[in-house]
């Protein structure tokens, strides 16, 4: 029987039905009625006979189909069947895709958008996961080590970025312990790195601290000229102490002021935890009066632009540059080092009271649940009212009083 060369497959037409055509050694060519022509292999293996495919001509030509059997045949000389063998290298290929630190790194951004990360929390994950996924995403997670993750991060350290290269740190060890959680690794090597980048040097919110000058600038808001909307979150900003954003995305219906409670939503927090916050007759005096101005919107603090949605990100601190406070003096944020300065300093509160009031995050998990849990509410009341009456005094030191002639 002559040998069949390409040229003989080449020419195979379809038919009304499949048909084959055999090769040497049980490779075959099936020709289909639609006109697909498939390279097969017959075997026997464990007394029973298996077909393995190899390919579709011409993609896969005669030499190549001749090479897959003969590979076929080593397997089965040594005891493999080739198909289980087949269906254990795609199982392999499909688990080396899912095991690298890309993908991984993206399971574990899905589980942090379930559980309710802030979208703007996520966004800046996302940026420090891309820039590790640049450097090695492809890679199998547990193949990575030490010395190409510190390399990786001494590229951000060059560019001066030496806190975003700390914070890099962090957010792709969270990666590999949550490879290791999910059995795709053995140990997190971003452990190795301590010490080994440069401490960056952390710079504190802008804030006033110092009796005197809290007076000042409670007076200096007072006098306020700018928009009404943004003189009343100026004048409630102190008095609240919550983050800007809380502060501005502020709506009328998480206020009850007959109860003199300000309930803010898990989505709006920064650890997406609800927080309550008791509201002194100083801030509900100033809500009643916004009310007058503001209660036909959602927000408390309208934009100028548009009534249904709230002041920008810079509105408040662009309003403190107003009042000549510049950016290294005082911020929005840095009123919450305010209180928590002044507070602690009175000696008159227990200092998990005025950790939740300011909705810190305990570092202790056991520790941080009993603070959460305990809420302390019955003190803050009383903290808050204390807070409001000692800014009011504060506002009176060093007010200049006029003397009729």
């Amino acid at each position: 029987m002559p040998v069949k060369n390409d040229t003989y497959f080449r020419h195979l037409k379809p038919g009304e039905k499949d048909y084959k055509r055999s090769d040497s050694g049980g490779l075959f060519m099936l020709v289909t009625k639609t006109g697909s022509k498939l390279w097969r292999y017959a075997y026997n293996f464990d007394s029973k006979q298996k077909l393995l495919a190899l390919g579709q001509y011409p993609v896969t030509s005669l030499a190549d189909a001749r090479i897959k059997r003969d590979d076929a045949k080593k397997l089965l000389a040594e005891g493999i069947d080739p198909s289980v063998n087949r269906k254990e290298e795609r199982r392999n290929a499909r688990m080396a895709r899912a095991n690298t630190f890309e993908a991984v790194a993206k399971e574990l951004m899905d589980k942090f958008e379930a559980e309710g990360d802030a979208p703007k929390t996520l966004k800046k994950k996302q940026w420090l996961l891309d820039f590790a996924n640049k450097e090695f995403g492809k890679r199998p997670i547990a193949e990575i080590k030490a010395p190409e993750i510190l390399d990786a991060l001494r590229k951000i350290e060059k560019r001066g970025r030496h806190e975003t290269a700390t914070r890099a740190r962090g957010t792709i060890g969270a990666v590999f312990r949550f490879a290791i959680a999910t059995g795709l690794a053995e140990r997190d090597p971003t452990a190795d790195l301590r010490g080994a980048l440069i401490t960056p040097t952390v710079t504190h919110r802008a804030t006033i601290v110092e009796p005197k000058a809290v007076g000042a600038m409670l007076r200096a808001i007072d006098g306020f000229e700018g928009h009404a909307v943004t003189r009343y979150a100026l004048k409630l900003a102190p008095l609240v102490f919550v983050r800007p954003g809380e502060l501005r995305q502020a709506e009328w219906a998480e206020f009850d002021l007959p109860g003199a409670e300000w309930r803010i939503p898990a989505k709006k927090m920064k650890m997406r935890r609800p927080h309550r916050a008791p509201l002194a007759h100083q801030a509900l005096a100033i809500l009643r009066d916004l009310q007058q101005i503001t209660g036909g919107s959602k927000y408390l603090f309208p934009s100028v632009r548009s009534w249904h949605r709230p002041i920008s990100d810079n509105t408040l601190n662009a309003a403190l540059r107003r009042l000549g406070y510049d950016k290294t003096e005082l911020t929005i944020h840095g009123l919450r080092s305010t209180a928590s300065v002044l507070l602690n300093e009175s000696g008159k509160w227990h200092a998990d009271a005025i950790e939740r009031q300011l909705a810190h995050q305990e570092a202790n998990e056991v520790r941080g649940a009993y603070t959460h849990a305990a809420e302390f509410w019955q003190e803050r009341v009383r903290m808050m009212r204390w807070w409001a009456d000692e800014l009011d005094r504060l506002r009176e030191l060093g007010r200049v009083v006029k003397i009729r002639a």
